[in-house]
């Protein structure tokens, strides 16, 4: 278990859902906790919420100066937490440039942006933490996909490589990929969600595996063996079982 008393950790996408209940163990274990997003009133009702030492700064991620900024304003930390995501079903056939336009630029070039403005000081201090968000669906495509699977998969192989460059350093990465959450995203789907679990149970999944040594982790465990598998089926077996029907 990680000792978390002083520790000052940045939460982007901390608003809402799993973001939100990630800042609040965090806070509760004892770290200081920066949230950002882009809502002003939601980052003002958690910093009330979790009553420890926390503060917020709003930050559009989609934005690389506003990022910069963000970072500026949040100063030195120990880690950085990347949560923001935005999804919109969508299939191949009814293709919407400006949603997959967003995924991908909320939910991998954000995350490289906020890594981007954090790393330099990680790297001179010789230290650090940054935990990123990937997704089951991020192993491989998935149908009603396009767009969320892509920007997780990148996201998920720009940890793998920050990892591969920083892996015998004392800056630790890691990445997360959940299942589905009920949250105001997934409500957006009219398909059965096997394993779905509340913001609560995951955030403690999360916490869980910040206070390992683990680079990788992938939950609901039963459900994730699904997904890892797929990755070594030959291409007509998956399509035949994944593809649409």
């Amino acid at each position: 278990m990680m000792n978390w008393q002083g520790k000052r950790y940045w939460i982007v996408g901390a608003s809402e859902g799993l973001g939100r209940e990630v800042a609040k163990k965090l806070s509760a274990a004892g770290a200081e906790v920066i949230a950002s997003a882009r809502s002003d009133d939601r980052l003002k009702s958690l910093v009330a919420e979790v009553g420890g030492k926390a503060s917020y700064v709003t930050v559009d991620v989609s934005d690389l100066s506003a990022v910069e900024a963000a970072a500026e304003a949040v100063g030195e930390i120990d880690g950085v937490v990347y949560l923001a995501g935005v999804y919109w079903p969508m299939k191949a056939s009814e293709w919407d440039n400006k949603k997959a336009d967003l995924m991908g630029e909320i939910n991998f070039l954000g995350g490289s942006r906020v890594v981007g403005a954090v790393i330099g000081q990680m790297v001179k201090r010789g230290s650090g933490h940054i935990v990123l968000t990937g997704s089951l669906s991020g192993f491989r495509g998935l149908p009603g996909a396009i767009g969320y699977s892509a920007s997780k998969a990148g996201l998920m192989a720009l940890a793998e490589s920050m990892q591969a460059d920083l892996h015998k350093t004392d800056i630790r990465v890691q990445v997360i990929n959940p299942g589905f959450i009920k949250t105001r995203l997934t409500e957006k789907n009219d398909f059965t969600m096997p394993f779905i679990m509340t913001p609560e149970a995951a955030a403690q999944e999360f916490f869980e595996h910040m206070n390992s040594d683990r680079f990788k982790r992938s939950f609901p465990m039963v459900f994730s063996w699904v997904f890892r598998l797929s990755q070594f089926m030959p291409d007509w077996m998956y399509y035949r079982l994944f593809g649409a029907k």
